[in-house]
């Protein structure tokens, strides 16, 4: 690791520690966990004490209303853990319904687009495997800034106001988020009392309390008086799930990891298989070659991304052979040097608005922890006095008729939210994400090679410019690109957004531990609020 080798724009120090780290996307969040760690607890539990508190602080990304997918590494065990909790539509809810009311494509915003949500069933199975203390201690901090406020930060502010027509919608949602009739004001004090007692009756409770009884009822009751399915049985009935992770070897003996479908983690792995066939070293950081062969792999990987990714468990999805070599040659071989391709699926042999952060404590424990309602602020739906905001992940549903992905009832739905993980020689080396819709395999393969074949500290590996692949031949970069190397790719048939036009291009954070001296390395997005910290 190259420590300031490169230097790109808004630069960051990366925080360096030996007890602990918790990196994610806003400070009071990073704090909650460190406090969580400096008190005894393992990263598990900074993780949850995290995200809790991530669902108070930076409401219109994540929730309890949401869901969330999780990589943990054991170090006692030295093996990876994956976690999906993510919800299924209800068990009312199909295709036919859905386009027989005149929707060409699910619908955004609404009660049709709530699914299950998942994610204190993912909180309730990582600690009662993993965990040394419980909800009633874990959530104290974040019960707090609900009942007593806390400021909102800059980047939080301004997705918050271009959620105010969304939040205006409803009632309840408009109480809740809008007081006074409008969005808080970065460094204004945000309070939301009716989520303080939500989160101390589970605190009390334990997560049934939020799945059963009036909190489920209120949720049940607030879709289906907008139009959607959901059901208290439907809550009642779910459960989340450890699955295997999937993986590719990369080089130099470093292993990706993601988690399965229905999760897009598929997404960066086949981007990745596609990178390393270039030499990428050798066509140099930042050059116009660079750009152009990670867009087309990426391109190329969305397309089978969308092609074959469903619920695994409705849907035969052939996980092994889109990851095959021989595959994996047959798509980079498709890739012209000088000319930009038109992204379609290929046909391999069948093998019958997020948040993320990222823990690691003193014992070698590591969480890649990911939690989204989806769109800013999900459905729009706040369920009556709860303060819980409810994800729209239905929105993801394709109505195209026997699609893997397509709606149908007690199926979840195509992800984008994404952990990452990467093992070097057997060992943990680093916990990574990047959260941004479809952005986010594309943040995994932009850092991750960043780190391994550029050998960035984890800082600048987030730091540096990236690209926004969005559909056909179109694509973004970030001003920090050159007008130089924007003209070759033009050049080379890629259509390119105007540079400036706003668009996200991810936020992430990233630790690496040491192999040697077991030293955390963490950093944090320089395109939002967060924060890495340490012990």
């Amino acid at each position: 690791m190259k420590f300031e080798n490169f230097q790109f724009p808004s630069r960051r120090s990366n925080i360096i520690a030996r007890n602990g780290l918790v990196a994610t996307s806003q400070p009071l969040a990073a704090q909650a966990g460190l406090a969580v760690l400096q008190a005894g607890g393992n990263a598990v539990d900074a993780a949850i004490a995290t995200v809790a508190t991530l669902c108070v602080v930076e409401p219109s990304s994540t929730g309890i209303g949401g869901d969330a997918f999780a990589l943990i590494w054991q170090a006692d065990e030295q093996k990876l853990y994956g976690l999906n909790a993510s919800g299924p539509a209800p068990k009312g809810l199909t295709a036919e319904f859905v386009r027989s009311q005149g929707h060409e494509q699910f619908p955004a915003i609404g009660g049709l687009a709530v699914t299950v949500p998942g994610s204190l069933r993912g909180w309730e199975l990582a600690l009662n495997r993993f965990g040394s203390k419980g909800l009633d201690t874990l959530l104290q901090q974040a019960i707090a800034y609900a009942r007593d406020g806390f400021p909102v930060s800059q980047r939080i502010a301004q997705a918050w106001e271009f959620s105010t027509e969304k939040m205006s919608r409803l009632p309840d949602s408009k109480r809740v988020w809008l007081p006074n009739g409008r969005s808080p004001r970065a460094a204004g004090i945000f309070q939301n009392p009716e989520f303080a007692r939500t989160l101390q009756t589970i605190a009390e409770n334990g997560v049934d309390a939020f799945y059963h009884g009036d909190i489920g009822r209120q949720i049940a009751e607030a879709v289906q008086n907008d139009g959607g399915f959901l059901t208290q049985d439907d809550l009642a009935a779910y459960q989340a799930e450890w699955v295997e992770p999937i993986s590719v070897e990369y080089r130099n003996g470093f292993t990706f990891h993601e988690i399965p479908p229905n999760g897009q983690g598929l997404t960066a792995l086949l981007a990745l298989n596609i990178a390393k066939q270039f030499d990428l070293s050798a066509l140099g950081y930042g050059t116009a070659d660079y750009y152009h062969a990670l867009i087309e792999a990426m391109k190329l990987a969305f397309a089978d991304a969308h092609a074959y990714i469903g619920d695994p468990r409705q849907a035969n999805i052939p996980i092994a052979a889109l990851l095959s070599e021989s595959y994996t040659r047959s798509r980079y071989n498709l890739i012209q040097p000088t000319s930009a391709l038109q992204p379609t699926p290929g046909t391999p042999q069948t093998h019958g608005d997020t948040v993320y952060l990222t823990v690691a404590d003193g014992n070698g424990n590591m969480v890649s922890w990911i939690q989204s309602l989806y769109m800013g602020f999900g459905s729009g739906i706040t369920a009556g006095n709860t303060g819980v905001q409810l994800q729209n992940r239905g929105a993801n549903f394709s109505l195209e008729p026997g699609h893997p992905n397509e709606a149908a009832p007690g199926k979840r739905p195509y992800h984008t939210i994404i952990p990452g993980f990467i093992i070097k020689d057997g060992q943990a080396w680093s916990s990574f994400g990047v959260m941004g819709g479809f952005m986010q395999p594309q943040g995994h393969l932009q850092v991750g090679i960043n780190l391994i074949d550029f050998d960035m500290d984890p800082q600048t590996a987030l730091d540096a410019p990236r690209f926004n692949w969005l559909k056909d031949k179109e694509v973004a970069l970030e001003t920090a690109v050159s007008d130089d190397i924007r003209q070759i790719l033009q050049q080379r048939g890629h259509a390119l957004w105007e540079k400036g036009k706003p668009l996200h291009y991810g936020g992430g954070q990233v630790i690496v531990r040491d192999p040697e001296t077991g030293v955390l390395i963490g950093g944090s997005e320089p395109r939002n609020d967060g924060t890495a910290v340490g012990w």
